[in-house]
């Protein structure tokens, strides 16, 4: 799984690939937390994030617009993400037709880094791909 940031009109886009989906919406993700900190540090304890959805794309939005949320609420930002599982209509034996991420991410503390502020995720341009060898996503950030 990677990522790139790339300039967009006052804004910042994530380029990002992942071998699964659950790799793409993680690597979205730290592109989200590298658009914020150049460098983040090792500590900040995980926390568990849950969210739900009906389409790929809104949970996708919806997982990033929750880690703006804990950032501002715990201000903490969320590093190192992991995508333990997503679950929607035709994956394994979900027969729902709600989307729905378990995922977890390491909290570093706000007043530890100089962050820019990354204000909201968009569905500007806003692309999530099954490519031939797995999943890409793009994804615009207003800052």
């Amino acid at each position: 799984m990677s990522f790139e940031l790339r300039d967009h009109t006052a804004d910042i886009a994530v380029a990002a690939t992942g071998e699964t989906l659950e790799g793409v919406f993680a690597a979205v993700a730290d592109g989200l937390a590298a658009a914020s900190v150049d460098d983040a540090p090792d500590d900040g304890a995980r926390f568990s994030v849950s969210v739900s959805a009906e389409s790929r794309e809104a949970l996708l939005f919806d997982y990033l617009d929750e880690l703006i949320y804990l950032r501002d609420v715990r201000a903490e930002l969320p590093v190192d993400h992991e995508v333990a599982a997503i679950e929607g209509p035709g994956r394994s034996d979900d027969k729902g037709d709600t989307w729905s991420l378990e995922a977890s991410a390491r909290g570093v503390p706000l007043a530890e880094i100089d962050a820019r502020e990354v204000k909201a995720v968009t569905y500007s341009e806003m692309r999530l791909e099954r490519i031939d060898d797995g999943w890409e996503a793009y994804v615009v950030f207003d800052v």
